[in-house]
């Protein structure tokens, strides 16, 4: 564990959580764009995983997590992690499971694989 980890205030999982839902709400809103006026089905997760990952590798944010005041970063620099940390980051998401496993440190498995941290922004 890092000392960058231990010192960052961390984004609980009940507020991520609901950034996630905010997250994907706007997705199936924007997938309902171009299904209308049949409702999205299956097209909402490309457009989670195109946005998602270019708001979090590009910003360190999407806008649930801004709604929510949280922010991803790198945990060694503090910025954002860019696109290929990101899109690994939110296929792992995608998947589910790995966002479910907490580690040690407060992190939950799929920040730890990319080398990130979920923290409260200042």
């Amino acid at each position: 564990m890092s000392a960058r980890t231990t010192e960052l205030p961390t984004g609980s999982f009940g507020r991520r959580f609901v950034a996630y839902l905010v997250d994907a709400v706007l997705c199936a809103l924007v997938a309902g764009l171009f299904t209308y006026p049949d409702p999205p089905g299956g097209w909402s997760t490309p457009v989670f995983l195109v946005a998602y990952t270019g708001f979090v590798g590009l910003f360190g944010e999407s806008p649930g997590l801004r709604l929510l005041g949280l922010r991803v970063e790198g945990v060694a620099d503090g910025r954002p992690i860019g696109l290929g940390r990101a899109l690994l980051r939110t296929l792992l998401i995608i998947i589910v499971i790995p966002v479910l496993v907490p580690s040690g440190d407060g992190r939950r498995y799929h920040d730890k694989v990319v080398g990130s941290i979920v923290t409260r922004r200042r």
